[in-house]
């Protein structure tokens, strides 16, 4: 699921924000429209050119809504290694985690999933065919795979976009456990604790997870990799899918489709103070990025904040990394020592109130960024969001239970951040993606870490929609 950090967070009392610390929006209404009520993890979702909703769950089923029934049906059940309603088999956050349409999906009918399967330690995403209303399991084409540790949760990420280009971006968590670091940089060097080390796979420029791919999927199931990514084919102890490195937890991601621009909600670590042996307090980010580039984690955080190295062994303290010329020096390090400048988050933010960005209020975090919105005035729907949030970027928070509309510039620049629909109540939004018809599908995760009663599948549109 979202991090580890957050089943602890729910298992005690959550500061959250308070709704009326929003305003509604003055201008507009918006109303939420209940799809499907009867749900069961569901991670991430796509919809389809003629409206149908295909969504999926963390313990395998494929399940797709369709309006002319505003019935939902069982495309699949893909067979996933996912700890399912709490038993001691499985990982807590591996499963069936991302879908998304394929480009030419009308045509060619395929769909991209990324699960970890139950045969072997590795996620992957695989290319399928659906026929109608069922997902054709033998049609699998696997594209690409992600090693991974099953021995301790956490972080699997695993949401899927594409660009106008046909390229195709997946984020993968560092699969690894946050909870013996005291909320700091886990980066455990000792012996028989690679499940504690980030520096293995975030850090790792030879390792897959922890980071932002971004490959050209091809018509017979293989790929290429597109000009522009952080390391060139070629050199040597690098993987050259990667796109963006040093993500801990890119729970969610977004492509504007007009510019290309990659947008990520980054899901950050516990510690609540700075700690001048370890390092920054714990932040979330929202980045955003143009080119490729490495975001620091577990070395830096937030605006360039840096850890220090630390000895679990001696509990002694090293000197701080220098988000110039960070070092990776882990024995668990398959990749070159010496890695690329760290870029400075776009937006973050800590537990308590941000002096930045006062608008996120504080308590606990997930931060998760979707879409970019574009008017099109041709657009013939009554339910697509109005002119005014012409160029804005959807960020949504899982646990603080709110979304805001980031209105940018011509060169895609911050311009402000406001409430977006305030006055409807969320539970826990998970996803979110914009629909053909120009309104918001939004997965609602509920009220718990799983087996919620409350998970459901919703649209967000303008209220002067004629309800259906």
């Amino acid at each position: 699921m979202l991090n580890g950090r957050s089943y602890l967070i729910l298992c005690a009392i959550l500061i959250l924000v308070p709704a009326a610390a929003f305003a509604a929006d003055p201008t507009h209404l918006f109303r939420k429209v209940v799809l499907e009520a009867n749900c069961n993890d569901p991670m991430e979702l796509t919809v389809t050119p003629d409206g149908r909703v295909i969504f999926v769950e963390r313990h395998g089923r494929v399940r797709l809504w369709k309006p002319d029934t505003k019935k939902t049906v069982l495309a699949a059940n893909v067979p996933v290694h996912a700890n399912y309603n709490g038993s001691k088999e499985g990982s807590w956050e591996d499963g069936l985690l991302g879908i998304r349409l394929a480009p030419g999906f009308a045509t060619n009918h395929w769909l991209y999933l990324y699960y970890s399967p139950t045969n072997a330690s590795e996620n992957r995403l695989s290319r399928f065919v659906l026929n109608g209303e069922e997902l054709d399991l033998a049609s699998e084409k696997i594209i690409l795979r992600v090693g991974t540790q099953r021995e301790i949760c956490c972080h699997a990420a695993g949401s899927i976009a594409f660009d106008a280009q046909g390229n195709l971006f997946l984020s993968t968590g560092d699969n690894t456990n946050p909870f013996e670091s005291d909320g700091y940089s886990p980066t455990d060097y000792r012996p028989r604790r690679y499940p504690f080390d980030a520096a293995k796979s975030a850090g790792n420029a030879n390792d897959l997870r922890g980071k932002i791919v971004r490959i050209h999927p091809e018509p017979d199931g293989s790929y290429s990799i597109p000009e522009g990514n952080l390391f060139s084919k070629g050199t040597p102890k690098t993987r050259p899918e990667i796109y963006i490195m040093g993500c801990r937890n890119p729970f969610r991601i977004s492509i504007d489709q007009h510019t290309g621009t990659l947008y990520w909600g980054e899901v950050g670590p516990d510690a609540r103070e700075i700690n001048p042996q370890r390092g920054p307090a714990g932040f979330d980010e929202i980045n955003r990025a143009t080119r490729a580039g490495n975001y620091g984690w577990p070395f830096i955080i937030a605006d360039n904040k840096p850890y220090r190295a630390y000895d679990f062994a001696t509990k002694t303290t090293g000197a701080a990394f220098d988000p110039k010329a960070p070092r990776n020096s882990s024995p668990n390090n398959t990749g070159p020592e010496e890695l690329p400048p760290a870029q400075p988050a776009w937006i973050w933010y800590p537990y308590s109130l941000s002096s930045r960005f006062p608008q996120l209020g504080s308590g606990g975090r997930t931060a998760c960024a979707g879409p970019v919105y574009y008017f099109d005035p041709q657009l013939r729907s009554a339910r697509k969001l109005p002119a005014e949030y012409d160029h804005t970027l959807f960020i949504y928070e899982w646990v603080r239970n709110w979304i805001m509309a980031v209105k940018l510039d011509a060169n895609g620049e911050m311009v402000s951040i406001k409430p977006f629909a305030s006055d409807i109540k969320l539970k826990r939004p998970a996803e979110m993606e914009l629909g053909p018809d120009g309104a918001l599908y939004v997965i609602e995760f509920g009220t718990n870490w799983e087996k919620n009663k409350d998970s459901q599948i919703v649209r967000i549109e303008a209220v002067a929609a004629t309800p259906d």
